[in-house]
């Protein structure tokens, strides 16, 4: 795929991986991924903004095959996927310098073992000029490693943002429009990445008030031509406003957990709540992530195993205790033989989570009448929680 360019002196370098369906070994990618990559040419100096994933490295090495000096190569983020090629850049114009945040330099050293006299240090709200462009690097720790920051092009309008904003998607549009594929990408993004890191993002949000622009250029996915409705969605997600949702990862061995789950979702759906569940040994990990982003609970169910939780119960927990969702309760629900102790092992893997425990419901063997009973009053508890955190909201 050639480079593109975006307005006068500016283009998009980066890789299309259309074929990439797991990142880090972790984290799902339906619709593959970019690694986005941005050179930006001033009268008098020359800037590369990123770098792509390393095994794509001979894509952005053709985009810059014309391109006679590179001056300064700015690493907003030192996560491989982003600053791995940087080194073959450094051996193609090897007077290029390096910039980065204060938090950066050592972490590019021990990463990409790049020499420490070819890296300088940009201060926060510093101003780079490259002749008749002008750069300015804002530092946004934590977004979502502590080193980050995004490059703002005054004249063009252009929020340069590395993962703040990203989508996992591969397209060969540059632009996102108003594309609702796009949007449902963003969201996957911030559940399974951004989201543990919430509160520094309202601050970060914050941060970024007074700048104008047009574009948000982020490192993954389309640019963003309409920034208002990325900018407005992310103030949604990290709000502390809940749904009116329970979302309830569960897996079954014979049947009788399933029983259970599947009498409580009616059970809620009656009362008005909505819920979304998710058989562990099938989801996609993401799309449980996406349903966190809103809900105001979470009911995990398991059967037992050696005493225990069932595995993937046990997983989910972890997961959700590392996401951080804004959850207001939850709950666990389950079958057992002839022992248990599943709630306090899954209660004891989510202390990250300021939640409510509204109890816990376990049958031995098959669910009978005072196991439905039980259900119908969770239900009910449930019911009256969101009415009243739907007040507290609009209050």
């Amino acid at each position: 795929m050639k480079s593109k360019k975006m307005c006068a002196g500016v283009y998009w370098v980066g890789a299309v991986d259309w074929n990439r369906r797991l990142f880090e070994s972790l984290t799902p990618l339906p619709d593959g991924t970019s690694y986005n990559a941005y050179l930006v040419r001033g009268s008098e100096k020359t800037v590369l903004i990123d770098s792509i994933d390393p095994k794509m490295a001979e894509t952005l090495k053709n985009h810059l095959s014309g391109i006679e000096k590179i001056d300064y190569i700015i690493c907003q983020h030192v996560e491989q996927d982003h600053s791995g090629s940087i080194p073959m850049v450094l051996e193609m114009h090897p007077d290029a310098i390096v910039l980065c945040s204060s938090k950066a330099k050592n972490m590019i050293i021990d990463h990409l073992e790049i020499p420490e006299e070819k890296i300088k240090i940009v201060n926060d709200g510093e101003v780079l000029s490259l002749g008749d462009k002008y750069l300015q690097f804002i530092y946004t720790p934590w977004v979502h490693w502590p080193e980050t920051m995004v490059t703002y092009l005054k004249e063009d309008r252009i929020l340069f943002t590395c993962d703040f904003f990203g989508s996992h998607v591969a397209t060969s549009e540059l632009y996102a429009g108003k594309d609702p594929f796009v949007m449902d990408a963003a969201k996957r993004y911030y559940a399974e990445i951004m989201m543990p890191f919430r509160k520094v993002i309202q601050k970060n949000l914050k941060k970024l008030e007074s700048i104008e622009f047009d574009m948000i250029a982020p490192s993954h996915g389309p640019v963003f031509d309409n920034p208002e409705i990325i900018v407005s969605a992310y103030r949604e997600w990290i709000s502390d406003k809940v749904s009116n949702l329970v979302v309830i990862p569960y897996v079954t061995m014979h049947e009788n957990t399933e029983i259970m789950v599947d009498y409580l979702v009616s059970a809620l759906v009656e009362r008005g709540v909505a819920v979304q569940k998710f058989e562990l040994s099938t989801t996609d990990i993401g799309k449980l992530a996406m349903a966190l982003v809103d809900a105001a609970t979470i009911v995990i169910g398991t059967p037992t195993v050696i005493g225990g939780p069932h595995p993937s119960a046990f997983s989910a927990a972890f997961l959700t205790n590392a996401l951080q969702p804004k959850l207001k309760y939850a709950a666990v629900i389950g079958s057992y033989g002839w022992g248990t102790r599943a709630v306090e092992q899954i209660l004891g893997v989510i202390p990250n989570l300021k939640v409510e425990v509204l109890g816990s419901i376990l049958c031995k063997g098959k669910p009978k009448d005072d196991t439905y009973a039980a259900l119908d009053l969770l239900a009910d508890t449930i019911q009256s929680k969101h009415a009243v955190a739907a007040e507290t909201v609009c209050a």
